[in-house]
């Protein structure tokens, strides 16, 4: 019984010193914010998945204008990783639950600079730069680099339903007046579509907007492109 009672004293007298010893030191370097730039690097890619990335091909490029009212094109995406969304301001069905999803990613790279988000509008002549902005401020859209677009309709349509092969039209048998593609793609710093492939070896492409699920993969995936870089 003597020997079990010192067996306790010596446990809990390791586990005084180790307490004596380490503690303040944590203590210190958390108050004094002293978590070096490595350290926080490590904590915010830890859970990251490495996948393979398939290349899809270029993205198309385009100028439009964006909710400040200035003009923005492709090449102002050059270097920066981005997610382009087609959308319209007045859609009552998938639109509001892709730009919830979409914020998910503004805060996983709230910090990032080379990162950008481009919703486009498919319904450019209702959404005009004021339009976007007030949209902008209802859904909490915050990130400098999330560009709400608008422009030319036709040039919007062939840019979809050509350049990223995602179905945009006008549906009058639809709520809202627009049927369009609930996915969002993923183009790198190259300015090339990339994807992660399926169990089977094939390319996704995209990635499902409606999804969290595939939102969660979006963000996974965007990191592994800023591996990358």
């Amino acid at each position: 019984m003597k020997k079990q009672n010192y067996s306790y004293i010596g446990i809990t007298f390791v586990i005084l010193v180790f307490g004596i010893m380490f503690i303040p030191k944590i203590i210190s370097r958390v108050r004094g914010e002293k978590i070096v730039d490595m350290d926080r690097h490590n904590l915010e890619h830890a859970s990251i998945k490495n996948v393979d990335m398939a290349t899809i091909g270029p993205a198309p490029k385009f100028t439009l204008t964006d909710q400040r009212g200035d003009l923005f094109s492709s090449e102002d995406l050059e270097g920066q990783i981005y997610v382009v969304e087609f959308f319209f301001t007045t859609c009552p069905s998938i639109c509001p639950i892709m730009t919830q999803n979409l914020l998910q990613v503004q805060s996983a790279f709230a910090d990032d600079s080379g990162i950008s988000l481009v919703s486009i509008s498919i319904n450019p002549v209702y959404d005009t730069p004021e339009v976007l902005t007030n949209y902008a401020k209802k859904y909490g859209i915050t990130h400098p680099n999330w560009h709400l677009l608008t422009g030319d309709q036709d040039r919007i349509y062939q840019m979809a339903n050509k350049g990223f092969n995602l179905y945009v039209g006008p549906g009058a048998e639809i709520d809202g007046g627009f049927e369009h593609s609930g996915f969002f793609a993923l183009v790198d710093g190259q300015g090339n579509i990339r994807s992660r492939y399926d169990q089977y070896g094939n390319p996704i492409i995209y990635y499902d907007g409606l999804e969290l699920k595939q939102v969660s993969n979006l963000i996974n995936d965007i990191s592994v492109l800023l591996k990358e870089k």
